[in-house]
């Protein structure tokens, strides 16, 4: 078998920080750049008894897919629940049409345990906030809420806006609550911002990170 050559005079391999060695385009000479399906941070927020976290920022057509990580999120208000909200308007209004579906299962401190469908924490062509927990995360000094939202082609102006997330939280009865969450924003129109919020009073602390991935 041959063993193929490359042009050693098209190579451009100067170091670069987050980068990967890559063919170029041309598939005869290599270079540093972004590698397909890598998660690229965007942009990262921290709560300290904040109101809500918004992005209005960083969602744009760059990316097919952008992913939201929920890290220690502590509710103010004991048994609040993590939702959020889409805007077509960046960030004007919070109120893009959504329809979902909520599943979630159960684990108390005592063994009881179920899973089952939650009719309250679905939507129906609805415009207010999606719920991403469901009973209450409890606000004790060591409970806290965690998850992922993916959230696919939000610049999209054929296509409804899809979004999926799995989240876990310290419910206040001392149980493990985890949420399955799906559905999309039903508009044609670009979704270029989203904002977090509690249910009920502040987000005490926590962190939120927004990638977008290539």
């Amino acid at each position: 078998m041959a063993l193929s050559k490359v042009d050693f005079n098209n190579i451009n391999v100067t170091p670069a920080a987050s980068k990967a060695l890559k063919f170029n385009s041309s598939a005869n000479g290599f270079e540093t750049g972004d590698l397909g399906g890598s998660m690229v941070l965007l942009s990262t927020q921290t709560a300290s008894s904040s109101a809500n976290l918004s992005f209005a920022s960083g969602i744009d057509s760059t990316y097919k897919e952008y992913v939201f990580k929920f890290i220690d999120i502590h509710p103010q208000t004991n048994e609040a629940d993590f939702t959020f909200n889409l805007s077509a308007d960046s960030g004007s209004n919070y109120n893009v049409t959504k329809t979902s579906t909520m599943f979630r299962a159960f684990h108390e401190e005592g063994d009881s345990a179920n899973l089952y469908y939650t009719t309250g924490g679905d939507l129906a062509q609805g415009t207010g906030v999606q719920n991403l927990t469901h009973a209450g995360i409890g606000n004790g000094n060591d409970e806290n809420f965690a998850g992922t939202l993916h959230l696919f082609n939000p610049s999209s102006t054929t296509f409804v806006k899809h979004f999926i997330a799995n989240c876990n939280a310290y419910q206040a009865d001392s149980a493990s609550y985890n949420t399955y969450v799906a559905g999309y924003g039903n508009t044609t129109s670009a979704v270029d911002a989203i904002q977090f919020k509690m249910s009920s009073g502040n987000i005490d602390a926590g962190t939120i990170k927004m990638y977008g991935i290539s």
